[in-house]
């Protein structure tokens, strides 16, 4: 049996489950999310508890059961709280705002970037140099920051791009060779 399978997820007020077939379904305030189980799983709803168990043994089932109780942990918090990602914006002149459903920001290309937000997250701009991203998905809120991230990644000599809030930028030293040397 797997060591994170095993325990009991606690729904919090507000919070249900619902399993029809092989579809989890967890509805709360911030929204419903679905998740497809597989049949090596076997999912038991004890009024605000929510339990897995092997059903079939095989190579993977334990990995299987450590993963379907991460993902439906991560579906009872996303509808209860939700998940927030934090980008810092660094540069000169590099700025970002909500238009609409896009994110616009002017990061030194000769062009502003438009990226379309995903109907089902939210994002805010907190200052010109921050950018807030906010959903249920724990995984459509990381791939939307990751997408983000990626347009303008952070350079290690001056530290200008974008970067998580809690990303740690390991800075490179400039050349060196030739200054003051005669």
């Amino acid at each position: 049996m797997s060591r994170i399978g095993k325990e009991i997820i606690v729904m919090p007020a507000g919070v249900t489950a619902k399993l029809e077939g092989n579809t989890l379904t967890v509805t709360g305030p911030k929204g419903a999310l679905t998740q497809t189980i597989d049949n090596e799983i076997k999912v038991n709803i004890d009024g605000q508890n929510l339990s897995f168990e092997i059903a079939i043994e095989s190579a993977s089932s334990n990995a299987k059961h450590g993963l379907t109780r991460a993902l439906a942990h991560n579906m009872v918090v996303g509808v209860s709280e939700g998940f927030t990602k934090t980008l810092q914006i660094a540069g000169v002149g590099y700025k970002a705002s909500v238009n609409g459903n896009k994110l616009v920001m002017n990061l030194g290309f000769s062009h502003p970037v438009e990226v379309e937000i995903p109907s089902d997250i939210k994002v805010s701009c907190p200052s010109a140099t921050e950018v807030t991203i906010t959903g249920a998905d724990k995984q459509k809120v990381g791939q939307f920051a990751s997408k983000v991230k990626y347009i303008r990644p952070v350079e290690p000599y001056h530290g200008y791009g974008i970067k998580y809030a809690d990303e740690v930028v390991i800075r490179k030293v400039g050349k060196t060779a030739g200054k003051g040397k005669k």
